[in-house]
C-alpha cells in the first residue's frame, strides 16, 4: 500500500549515521543525496529529510522487515553500537502474532524503530 516515506529529522548527518548503521544488516542502504537522503534495497522507499528550522519534528513509529531473527539481532546491535536508546531488546511478541521477533529502538530524533521477523527461527 506504501510506496515510500519520509521522516523530517533536526540534524540530516546524525540520522543519516544512525540509519547507514541499523539499516545495513536488514539490506537496505543509502540510494540518493544529497538534500534528503533516500534509503532502500533497490530504490530508496524510505527518506530522512531536514525538518523546518521552526518546527521540532513529532516522533512515528517506524518498523523495517527484517529477512530472519539473525538480521533483528545485527539491527539491534548495530543500533546500541550507534548510541541509540533501547526500547525493547530482541525477543518473540506473541501478543501479535506466534513468530513476530522484534527489536524497538530510538532513533537520534526520538522515532521508535523497529525491525521485525515475522518467520518462525
Amino acid at each position: 500500500m506504501l510506496d515510500h516515506f519520509s521522516v523530517a529529522v533536526r540534524d540530516l548527518g546524525a540520522a543519516g549515521a544512525f540509519y547507514d548503521a541499523v539499516l545495513a544488516p536488514l539490506g537496505g542502504r543509502r540510494i540518493m543525496e544529497p538534500g534528503p537522503i533516500g534509503y532502500g534495497v533497490d530504490a530508496p522507499d524510505f527518506w530522512v529529510e531536514p525538518a523546518p528550522a521552526d518546527a521540532a519534528p513529532v516522533p512515528v513509529h517506524i518498523a523495517f522487515t527484517a529477512p530472519d531473527r539473525a538480521a533483528v539481532r545485527a539491527f539491534h546491535d548495530a543500533a546500541l553500537a550507534a548510541g541509540a536508546e533501547v526500547l525493547h531488546a530482541p525477543k518473540v511478541w506473541p501478543e501479535y502474532h506466534a513468530a513476530y521477533y522484534g527489536a524497538f529502538v530510538r532513533d537520534p530524533d526520538g522515532n521508535n524503530v523497529e525491525a521485525v521477523c515475522h518467520r518462525p527461527e
